[in-house]
């Protein structure tokens, strides 16, 4: 009898791609070794948790919004796994909405809602008082607003901890080892996600750096409860959002072509906090208790990238604003990919759409 041996698997990159990745392949029944030497502590641990595709939509997207809707459809299921694997449910919010302050903004949320209602999902637009009576916590001033029943969030600290904990109970490997080649690796099979780096390991990658600034307030006794969904706006044509969590709220997020740099600056506080008590003025009695930044891998159109670089090599990054969102489907094109069977509700992210070079050394 001629035993089959599984072919072995590197992930590159323990961030929260790298992680759903690793324990699907692993409970998959394959060998996996994760490589990163602080895993879950980039990107992934500076994020609002937002799953919002369908809001976030504009017409002439229609790519990005089918590639965001079917990463939302995988959500509920991926975290049903995670949490009978884990204990660990991993929400904090339902509901999305995104408000206008001038009619302007109000025209903008009525286009997202005829085009994406166009497409098979519904948003709901509600008048000043309709927003008022679901978060009485917003400005007078907000005049309009977009509600997403089907948009949920969840806590993206608690979601990199419970995949920490399932990657062990999955038995993958976790090296410390820093990979500056792919060429070392001796696995059979190399799925690279080292986010934003993964250019410096693929040369030539599409993919680059966002600088990106978040705030986490925590809620302070006698100040106004925090919004009980995800609240998203813009002022003064800056995006602002608010993540609801256990004790108070992640506020985000800036957004900087900065290379690798992830200093907090005085700036970039300044801004959020300012634009915050615009939209929500009883925010500034809160506490201020982090700031952080992390570098989010940006793609030139706003679509990661999924699939074989070589024989040997699977993308998967450039995942940019919607590393939460994409985590679930990502795990589970990444599987089908290793399985030979490419899912077609991700051809959009194939990474051969933009011009790809191929490092010497091997790594076919």
């Amino acid at each position: 009898m001629v035993t089959v041996r599984e072919p072995s698997v590197a992930v590159v990159g323990g961030g929260v791609i790298g992680l759903a990745v690793a324990w699907r392949a692993a409970e998959s029944g394959l060998p996996v070794t994760l490589f990163d030497p602080a895993v879950g502590s980039g990107a992934s641990w500076v994020a609002g948790g937002m799953l919002a595709p369908l809001s976030e939509g504009w017409p002439g997207e229609d790519e990005v919004l089918a590639f965001g809707a079917a990463a939302l459809a995988s959500w509920p299921g991926f975290a049903r796994r995670l949490e009978a694997v884990t204990g660990v449910d991993v929400f904090v919010a339902t509901e999305t909405l995104t408000v206008a302050q001038d009619a302007a903004d109000a025209a903008d949320l009525r286009t997202v809602a005829d085009w994406v209602g166009e497409r098979g999902h519904e948003l709901r637009i509600l008048d000043r008082a309709g927003v008022r009576a679901l978060e009485p916590g917003l400005a007078r001033g907000v005049r309009a607003g977009l509600l997403a029943t089907a948009e949920p969030a969840v806590d993206n600290r608690r979601l990199v901890t419970a995949l920490r904990k399932a990657v062990a109970e999955a038995g993958v490997v976790v090296d410390p080892t820093p990979v500056r080649d792919l060429t070392g690796l001796t696995q059979d099979r190399i799925v690279l996600a080292a986010g934003a780096a993964s250019a410096r390991l693929w040369p030539g990658l599409a993919v680059r750096p966002l600088k990106g600034e978040i705030l986490r307030l925590r809620h302070r006794p006698g100040a106004q409860p925090p919004p009980a969904r995800v609240v998203r706006g813009r002022v003064h044509g800056r995006p602002i959002y608010f993540v609801p969590r256990d004790d108070g709220v992640v506020l985000g997020a800036t957004q900087y072509e900065a290379g690798f740099d992830t200093t907090v600056t005085v700036a970039g506080v300044r801004d959020l906090i300012a634009d915050a008590e615009t939209l929500i003025p009883g925010i500034g009695e809160y506490e201020l208790a982090e700031a952080s930044a992390g570098s989010r891998p940006a793609t030139p159109d706003n679509l990661p990238l999924l699939g074989r670089l070589s024989d040997r090599v699977i993308a998967a990054t450039g995942h940019g604003r919607n590393g939460m969102l994409t985590s679930a489907l990502t795990a589970e094109a990444v599987l089908a990919e290793l399985g030979g069977h490419p899912l077609p509700e991700v051809a959009a992210a194939d990474p051969h759409r933009f011009a790809l070079s191929t490092p010497s050394g091997g790594s076919r």
